[in-house]
């Protein structure tokens, strides 16, 4: 009897413990993804983007639409957030999830990591890094992972039919550029790489928010003389002006360290002897999400807020590049570097390295007037950040009182750097704000 009772009770022990430990019929604790988990996601994206030196356009879309993807799964059935399908060009409804078990913010990193392998050239490590965060899920809750993986994927691959129509890879086809040596106010390659102008095609990909890549056409830039009365001419000697009395004050003065700060130059060339190589950084876009990522951090953003404020922020990068693109590759401008070598001083060099294409308009000015336009939306004005977005590649943190202080530095950076006229600078602002003022009004993201 005393065996039967011990017998008793240790299987009334072994099922007691099944409870508790949540093993047998209960179910397990549901899976936690935090804004954290979010963050750690995006930054292995841009960190393999350094490593495979993605052009600035190309960086923009390797951020929006896994960002996309993201939200539209987090959004369905949500009281606080929108569907972006039907306010995006072409942009179709997503699959709804039809388990339920599946986790809705673990399928939007799923989704997210998944699109993100197909968009970079080191899918290796989006797969080692994706791998090690399934891992802990499985750990966690096997059956929910699986049904949020499943659903994550469908969600990818709908996403994925609507991105590989929007002319990318049509683009990757077309002739480059071609210089036009017989006009002397045309953009040419510039030292010390000489490299081909990069992305002549993309006013072809698809906008998403724009009617098209000329509705925020600036006002041309001043009209090419090298007459010294001339308005252009006076701006060319304003960039030669300017960074000769930078210089003369030394590596200590702080329009260098501004200009450094905002570099976001990818393909910056380094030669020594006979050998050339790149040093590699983040892009303007890049510096930007970056931003993004100290802003929801300082408002404690949760997860769902994260990938909102990220989504909308990148659809705005997104849109300014096709933007400026379209422009760049019209007016054609040549650097100012090229004409100063030529007519000025030919030992001359700008303090950033020029990038390879046309002058105007400034590429992180209109980047930088649509994310922080974008961003003020969100966060306000008088929005005080540290940003230390570039201490990775060896620079000082900078303090800014608001998103739209920020991006004025950004662009007058340019002009600190040697490698553009004020007009661009200004223009390519008023085109930004301009343009992120536009992306706030046609798309609601909230309910």
């Amino acid at each position: 009897m005393m065996f039967k009772y011990i017998k008793l009770n240790n299987v009334f022990i072994a099922i007691f413990g099944c409870i508790v430990l949540q093993g047998c019929t209960s179910k397990k604790d549901p899976i936690i993804v935090t804004s954290n988990d979010f963050y750690s996601t995006i930054d292995m994206v841009t960190q393999i983007m350094v490593h495979d030196i993605f052009s600035p356009p190309v960086a923009s879309r390797i951020y929006v639409y896994p960002n996309i993807a993201a939200f539209e799964i987090l959004s369905q059935n949500s009281t606080a957030y929108k569907p972006l399908a039907g306010q995006l060009k072409d942009l179709k409804a997503i699959p709804k999830a039809d388990d339920e078990a599946v986790n809705l913010n673990v399928s939007a990193l799923v989704a997210h990591m998944e699109l993100s392998k197909e968009l970079v050239f080191s899918e290796d490590k989006v797969i080692q890094f994706r791998d090690s965060i399934y891992d802990l899920w499985i750990d966690q809750n096997k059956v929910e992972f699986k049904a949020s993986e499943t659903y994550g994927l469908k969600v990818a691959n709908h996403i994925k039919e609507w991105m590989n129509k929007d002319n990318y890879s049509q683009t990757r086809t077309m002739p480059k550029y071609t210089i036009e040596t017989e006009d002397p106010s045309r953009w040419q390659p510039t030292p010390p790489a000489y490299m081909d102008g990069i992305e002549p095609h993309w006013k072809k990909i698809r906008n998403m928010v724009l009617d098209s890549a000329s509705q925020f056409k600036p006002i041309p830039p001043p009209k090419f003389s090298m007459k010294k009365d001339s308005d252009f001419y006076k701006e060319l000697i304003e960039v030669y002006t300017v960074n000769q009395d930078i210089t003369k004050r030394g590596d200590d003065s702080e329009e260098i360290e501004i200009a450094q700060f905002w570099d976001c130059n990818p393909y910056v060339s380094v030669t020594r002897g006979h050998l050339m190589f790149a040093t590699k950084k983040i892009t303007p876009g890049a510096h930007w999400i970056g931003i993004t990522k100290i802003a929801c951090k300082k408002n404690d953003f949760n997860f769902e807020e994260a990938v909102y404020t990220y989504t909308k922020t990148s659809i705005g990068i997104f849109e300014a590049f096709i933007s400026c693109w379209d422009e760049k590759y019209r007016s054609n401008l040549i650097r100012p570097e090229t004409l100063i070598n030529q007519f000025i001083d030919e030992k001359w060099m700008p303090i950033l390295q020029t990038p390879p294409f046309p002058e105007y308009t400034s590429g992180h000015s209109v980047v930088s007037g649509s994310a922080s336009t974008i961003l003020t939306s969100i966060f306000g004005d008088n929005f005080i950040f540290i940003d230390d977005t570039e201490t990775a590649y060896g620079l000082p943190l900078r303090i800014f009182t608001s998103f739209n202080n920020a991006a004025d530095e950004a662009a007058i950076s340019r002009l600190y750097g040697g490698i553009h006229y004020r007009a661009a600078i200004d223009e390519g602002l008023k085109q930004g704000r301009k343009l992120g003022a536009f992306v706030i009004e046609k798309i609601n993201m909230k309910h």
